[in-house]
């Protein structure tokens, strides 16, 4: 009976050392698993907070942008330092500095994801709508003309240029003109 005990012993001990070294490897596998999804999740999170660094720097460079206006709006001398348009009066001038501010202010929301491609193409025909923009769109179309043709700055141009031929064509029909709804083209 002392040796079926011993007998039953060793072949349980036997069981348990093969089960631990079946496991371990099982185990292993299980914890580099665990580790490769630790890892995939941190990526995520580190690509995300870039996002949004990104996005902060780029409210930080429009508010900065943004003071700068407000600054030469306020102050003429301030204005004719900053403006390359030629040939316009202080309040004229200040007005297309405005302009260029709200233009600014959407694409920054686009930039910064608080419009999509369909939003922002729907705030640039209203804005497109006001013969001060459109002017200011006009006097200021050779300074885009040094825009990368793939930058976000230029497919947003086109999209601009679009709403006003068509708007000059037929200007009751404002709420239809523009390029498609899809993404912005490139």
């Amino acid at each position: 009976m002392a040796t079926r005990n011993l007998a039953a012993r060793g072949l349980g001990s036997a069981l348990a050392t093969g089960l631990g070294l079946l496991r371990g490897p099982f185990a292993r596998g299980g914890r580099r698993r665990r580790q490769e999804e630790l890892l995939t999740e941190l990526l995520r999170q580190l690509a995300r907070m870039t996002e949004e660094i990104h996005r902060a720097n780029l409210i930080q460079e429009h508010r900065i942008a943004m003071d700068l206006m407000d600054r030469t709006i306020d102050d003429p001398s301030l204005a004719d330092a900053r403006s390359t348009l030629a040939g316009v009066s202080e309040a004229k001038r200040r007005q297309m500095i405005f302009a260029n501010r709200q233009y600014g202010s959407l694409l920054l929301a686009y930039r910064i994801g608080s419009l999509d491609w369909g939003e922002l193409l729907g705030h640039l025909r209203v804005l497109c709508r006001n013969g001060l923009f459109a002017e200011y769109w006009d006097r200021t179309a050779e300074h885009r003309l040094s825009l990368p043709t793939d930058s976000l700055e230029r497919q947003v141009g086109k999209g601009v240029d679009a709403i006003l031929e068509e708007l000059a064509e037929d200007p009751e029909e404002w709420w239809i003109v523009g390029p498609p709804e899809g993404e912005p083209p490139g």
